[in-house]
């Protein structure tokens, strides 16, 4: 990927946190274009994957769909419609709570655990192509990614 200013065609910037802001929002770009082409082969996009890995994380449990939207990594994706994809591919099921009519929870399927865990090696070599860092500098950006949103 290279330097911002090559990548841009942008040799000078207003100040180094204009340079900051561009260079965040350039790598997420490249980030969600990389991670697109990865997962269109399998059939599901990175949002959707999202959701596969927050039911995974519930171990059997049922979710509700709001629970799912507020641990989203996107927080302007529409989880209704992604589950529902996901439901038509049979990789998550919904059913009415039986305490709540109105409310309904989500489960994934087996057919879903399946899809995560033949990914799972191919997602993680992905990202530590994609993030191209050694441990330390991987802690010293998390630190600094984390102190920048206060």
């Amino acid at each position: 990927m290279g330097k911002i200013e090559d990548a841009i065609q942008q040799k000078v910037f207003k100040d180094p946190y204009n340079k900051v802001v561009v260079n965040l929002l350039y790598t997420n770009s490249y980030l969600v274009t990389s991670q697109n082409a990865f997962f269109k082969p399998h059939g599901i996009s990175p949002e959707q994957y999202n959701v596969l890995r927050i039911l995974r994380g519930q171990n059997g449990v049922p979710t509700t769909v709001s629970s799912i939207q507020d641990r989203m990594l996107n927080k302007m994706s529409n989880a209704s419609r992604l589950i529902e994809k996901l439901k038509l591919k049979g990789l998550v099921k919904r059913e009415e709570c039986p305490n709540d009519r109105r409310q309904v929870d989500v489960l994934i399927t087996q057919e879903g655990l399946n899809l995560l865990n033949l990914i799972q090696a191919e997602v993680e070599k992905g990202t530590k192509q994609f993030v191209n860092l050694n441990l330390d500098e991987v802690n010293q950006l998390n630190d600094l990614l984390d102190k920048m949103r206060g």
